[in-house]
C-alpha cells in the first residue's frame, strides 16, 4: 500500500445536505462526501441519486470493495450468483473481484450512499462524467463507451457483457 497523505480532511470536516463535489456520471447525480484526498486514500463516500430504471452494466472492481446503503427508493442488487432486493435501510457489501451490478426500481429514483475501499472511485466518476451544473439528475444521454472503457481499464474496473 502506498503512502497515505491527507489534505482537505486532515483536521476533520462536516458537509451539509447538498454539499460536496457534484458529478453527473452515467445519468446519475453523485455528490462526493469524502474522497481520497480527504481520507488518506482509505475510502470514498458518495451520495448517489439514480433515475428510475437505471442500472450500470455488470462489472468487477479488481482494486476496491464496494458497499451500498439505500436511503430512498428500491434496487435489485446482484453480486456473483446472488440477487437481493434492497429498500431504505438496506446495506449491501460487494467484495472486489466478484461481478456485480444493481438496478433502480422503475417506481422512482434511487438514493443511496456508495462506499468504496480504498478510495479511487470518485476519480473514476469525475474522469468519465462531468461536473454537475445543478444538484439534479442530468438530462439523459448515451454514455461515451470508449471513454468509459478506457477509464475503466485505468482504474482496474472490468466492464462485463449484459447478463
Amino acid at each position: 500500500m502506498g503512502v497515505r497523505t491527507m489534505k482537505v480532511g486532515a483536521n476533520g470536516y462536516v458537509l451539509a445536505k447538498g454539499e460536496g463535489e457534484g458529478i453527473w456520471f452515467l445519468n446519475n447525480l453523485m455528490t462526493v462526501k469524502a474522497g481520497g484526498d480527504d481520507t488518506g486514500n482509505a475510502f470514498t463516500l458518495i451520495e448517489s441519486l439514480a433515475p428510475a430504471g437505471f442500472g450500470p452494466p455488470p462489472h468487477v472492481h479488481h482494486a476496491e470493495d464496494e458497499a451500498f446503503y439505500v436511503l430512498d427508493g428500491e434496487a435489485t442488487i446482484t453480486c456473483g450468483d446472488r440477487t437481493w432486493s434492497a429498500t431504505p435501510g438496506s446495506f449491501a457489501f460487494l467484495p472486489r473481484d466478484i461481478p456485480h451490478s444493481f438496478k433502480a426500481s422503475e417506481a422512482g429514483p434511487l438514493k443511496m450512499l456508495q462506499l468504496t475501499l480504498p478510495a479511487q472511485f470518485e476519480r473514476f466518476a469525475a474522469e468519465v462524467g462531468e461536473a454537475a451544473r445543478a444538484r439534479t439528475l442530468p438530462e439523459p444521454t448515451d454514455p461515451d463507451v470508449p471513454k468509459l472503457l478506457a477509464a475503466s481499464a485505468r482504474y482496474d474496473i472490468e466492464i462485463l457483457p449484459p447478463r
